[in-house]
């Protein structure tokens, strides 16, 4: 059984998600970063200050990073609702 790590309310968040066709770890830890991302966008929240609160990405500092981020975690976010929990249902099931 491979240890996971746990989703984190703070994570550590990198400039670009991952664009990789499986879960990593970073996954795991951002797994509450997607669900308010894709909340926010439902919702219709400014892409500015959905980067600014959940990702910690200021774009009046650093307009492009900021787009960057949030538009590949953004993309990660809805990869996770289309593919991604299919690997989460995977591994739970080798687990029991």
């Amino acid at each position: 059984m491979v240890r996971r790590p746990r989703p984190s309310p703070d994570p550590n968040i990198i400039a670009c998600a991952p664009d990789v066709p499986e879960l990593t770890d970073y996954d795991y830890t951002l797994f509450i970063c997607y669900v308010r991302l894709l909340d926010a966008e439902k919702e219709g929240a400014d892409w500015r200050e959905v980067a600014k609160i959940v990702l910690k990405a200021d774009p009046d500092r650093d307009f492009v990073y900021a787009k960057r981020c949030y538009d590949t975690h953004l993309a990660r976010a809805h990869w996770m609702t289309k593919h991604g929990y299919r690997h989460l249902l995977r591994e739970a099931d080798d687990e029991w």
